[in-house]
């Protein structure tokens, strides 16, 4: 019996001693957010464990006991906790706090982790600073920090990218490197089809990030005049959801009566943490500067993600916005086309009638699965589709003579007529990569992707005939800007669709895409990749010019480049990259003879590189960019098209690009840019030799410093944006307020400061204090002659922050 009690005892304590269990937990910073990729150890033992990107971390069979976990970051101070391993444990959560020695430098805010989504543009596992391309990516907290609003606001903070016009407040059209209008995305799908690239509006509320990719980018996403743009794209990237609880409410007001409360909640679903939400949105309304002019804007962003295993992650996302404001055309220039004389309008006066309005509801949707496949190989699938409304009831003021056939008005007078406009714009892109990182092959280790894309894009255009009390003038009426200003719209005008003047066009194309990094040694990487595209148009129903059945359209383009690594903390690279765009292809001259297709090739090299112990990020670009078979719409004096194109010729630009980006002192962080730009029309049939592109710089810059005490910070931007010239320079093309043989005037420069003052009350709570332009500078965008709009003049305002 004594014996039998004894081995029962002995099978107790073996129990107790030898139980084990499993360590769950996350791992965060002192602001509550997730710290991918940390190291967590228990001291003493051999039992480790990563965490993975989203901050989670597990570490199986841990014997019951006393132990100390360890948790370490690069960026981050080590932290040390003692602990009873027991059964039942709970999630465990680590905080670390910031080494301030070697702070987050990359603008996404996380160094070692690569920006969300960034694949969907770039289509190889990379950060970004290890990628060929020259790529920004702004995160959320410098959104935050910075208390932006606009597209423009945030891409102030890279080299070179500028505002190229805001079509009478209503849009946001950017450009970089001197090429108009550069395709802006939502999670890596096109929003608005045009080719011109006039933009559309967003809001940061459901902003991660926002990804500005330089250069040519056809080798991963489409053709020349597409996604494959000569200057860039910018992509706006969605929030996705979190496997842990968390979210921030906010509350923002400020100059002429701005309103605007926001929202974001996050965490799973479930106990096993294998689904999860995430739902952010905004209200926004605010009047303007100018007289008569408001704003109104719902958005939300709801998302759903799903583990069923910890292979395979399946994400679904839609974002909604439904915009409306008064367009506003600005002002007039006194002067003659040559001369810069533009009419500093008073505030109390607006040009157009009160009940003006511009309507954008925009829908996205999106689709992501990724399932990694082994160690070495993933696949990753993306559905991604937009649905972009828009509707504009608008006056439009202009002086007559040229095209309206009407008199020439005195410089202050001008006619006043009414239109209405819309469009309807679906684009949806299908898109399957096989990604490989890190696999040998003898003495080289490769990081490939390979993967196909299918693009379909509709829009319609319609257009509406407008009926005035007289029908012999074609114009509401005749306005003095020196004078009082009648806002409101006769009873009597009316606008009617009109079936008859209607266009639109449909696209679909596939592409197959190849890249390889090529690590070669530890100090040299080589990048080759080829893009084939195949693009057929069914449908091309222009106003004044028409595509009669198909027509398919075919491109192969190439990269090539290499990153050379002399140092731990330097990397010399160099790229060739060309981008074609067969649907100019069809276009032919006055005697029925193709044109060809318009192609760009472009050449880039410089250097990147960290110092400070990577607290501090240095680089440098220069980039050759030439397009060669431009063609041009044959126009007649009225502005009729007549129905071939004029071949155009080449264009050049080339320049450099100056990046310093990361933390110089204790507690002060900065971003500062320069960008010189060499923008000039070669051997053109219309343009001067030599003239430039319309609204192209030589010169932009831009500098943010941030002092962070304990619980204050103070920050300060300045953004420099050069002489550019309004309009093109022509020899004998007339467009849009063009005036064949005299040179446009140049819109002047302007430097604008800001500065932004926060408190935190405890790790929850803050309060920022901003002041934007707060010099008053005068500065205007324009679009041609038909848009001359002043930035927004002195702002300030409060952001109340609550994070939770």
């Amino acid at each position: 019996m004594k014996t039998l009690l004894s081995l029962l005892l002995l099978c107790c304590c073996a129990t107790t001693i030898y139980g084990q269990t499993t360590l769950k937990g996350i791992v965060k910073n002192e602001t509550n957010e997730v710290i991918p990729y940390a190291t967590v150890y228990l001291k003493g033992t051999k039992q480790s464990a990563s965490a993975n990107k989203e901050g989670l971390f597990i570490i199986n069979k841990v014997p019951y006991g006393n132990y100390t976990i360890i948790a370490s970051s690069v960026g981050y101070k080590k932290v040390s906790l003692n602990i009873n391993v027991e059964e039942n444990m709970p999630n465990l959560v680590l905080k670390l706090p910031s080494n301030t020695q070697l702070d987050e430098i990359e603008l996404f805010g996380a160094r070692n982790k690569r920006a969300e989504k960034l694949e969907t543009l770039t289509r190889l596992p990379l950060a970004p600073n290890e990628q060929l391309q020259s790529i920004s990516v702004l995160s959320h907290k410098l959104i935050n920090q910075q208390n932006a609003l606009t597209l423009s606001d945030v891409t102030k903070n890279v080299a070179g990218v500028y505002t190229f016009a805001t079509y009478g407040n209503t849009r946001e059209s950017m450009s970089l490197r001197g090429f108009r209008g550069i395709p802006l995305l939502k999670n890596g799908v096109r929003i608005n089809s045009d080719f011109r690239g006039i933009g559309i509006i967003t809001d940061m509320a459901g902003v991660d990030n926002i990804q500005v990719l330089k250069g040519v980018s056809a080798i991963s996403q489409g053709l020349g005049g597409d996604l494959g743009s000569a200057g860039g794209v910018i992509n706006v990237v969605t929030k996705t959801p979190k496997f842990y609880n968390g979210g921030e409410v906010s509350f923002r007001t400020g100059s002429f009566g701005q309103i605007r409360p926001t929202f974001d909640f996050y965490g799973p679903l479930d106990e096993k943490e294998t689904i999860a939400f995430r739902i952010a949105g905004s209200y926004d309304k605010a009047d303007s500067y100018r007289a008569k002019v408001n704003s109104e804007r719902i958005y939300i962003n709801p998302s759903l993600a799903w583990k069923p295993n910890d292979k395979t992650n399946i994400i679904l996302e839609m974002d909604y916005m439904d915009d409306s404001r008064t367009p506003d055309q600005g002002t007039i220039n006194l002067g003659t086309y040559d001369v810069n004389n533009i009419l500093k309008l008073s505030n109390d006066k607006f040009i157009g009638f009160e009940s003006d309005r511009n309507n954008t509801i925009n829908t996205t949707y999106a689709v992501r699965f990724n399932r990694k496949v082994n160690d070495k190989l993933t696949l990753k699938a993306g559905l991604f589709t937009s649905n972009l409304e828009t509707y504009e009831e608008s006056a439009y003021s202009y002086q007559g003579g040229g095209r309206s056939g009407l008199p020439t008005l005195s410089n202050t007078q001008r006619y006043r007529e009414y239109s209405a406009s819309g469009r309807s714009d679906k684009n949806s892109v299908l898109q399957i990569d096989l990604v490989g990182k890190d696999i040998k092959t003898g003495n080289l280790k490769h990081t490939f992707q390979i993967g196909v894309d299918y693009r379909n894009t509709e829009f319609d255009n319609a257009a509406y005939a407008t009926t005035y009390p007289d029908t012999t003038k074609p114009y509401v009426d005749i306005v003095d800007l020196t004078t009082t200003i009648n806002n409101v719209l006769p009873s009597d005008v009316s606008v009617a669709q009109d079936n008859t003047r209607t266009s639109g066009s449909k696209t679909k194309s596939y592409g197959f895409t190849i890249q390889d990094k090529i690590t070669v040694t530890n100090w040299a990487d080589v990048f080759l990749g080829i893009r084939y595209t195949s693009l057929e148009r069914t449908k091309g129903n222009f106003i004044g010019r028409s595509l009669t059945g198909a027509k398919r359209d075919n491109a192969l383009n190439p990269l090539v480049g290499f990153n050379l690594k002399p140092t731990k903390n330097i990397i010399l690279f160099g790229s060739y990259a060309s981008s074609s765009n067969p649907m100019t292809s069809f276009y032919r001259d006055i005697n029925g003879n193709e044109l060809g297709t318009e192609r760009w090739d472009q050449f880039e090299t410089g250097l990147k590189s960290t110092w400070l112990n990577n607290a501090l990020r240095f680089n440098i670009t220069y980039f050759s960019t030439v397009s060669k078979n431009l063609n041009l719409e044959a126009i007649d004096t009225d502005g009729t098209f007549l129905g071939y194109y004029l071949k155009g010729g080449e264009d050049n630009r080339k320049g450099i690009e100056v990046e310093l980006i990361g933390r110089v002192l204790h507690n002060l962080e900065v971003i500062a840019g320069y960008s010189y730009l060499d923008a000039k029309y070669k051997d053109h049939a219309s343009y001067y030799f030599n003239s430039s592109p319309l609204n192209t710089p030589k010169h932009t810059a831009n500098l943010w410093l941030r002092y962070a005490f304990k619980k204050l910070s103070l920050g300060t931007g300045v953004y420099y944006l050069g002489e550019r010239p309004h309009n093109v320079w022509s020899r004998n093309y007339t467009h849009v307020g063009v005036e064949p043989g005299v040179k446009p005037f140049d819109l002047k420069s302007y430097t604008t400061v800001n500065l932004q003052v926060s408190y935190k009350f405890n790790e929850q709570l803050s309060l920022d204090v901003y002041g934007n332009n707060i010099f008053n500078e005068l500065g205007y965008n324009a679009y041609r002659t038909v848009y001359l709009n002043r930035i927004i003049p002195a702002s300030y305002g409060t952001t109340l922050r609550y994070k939770f």
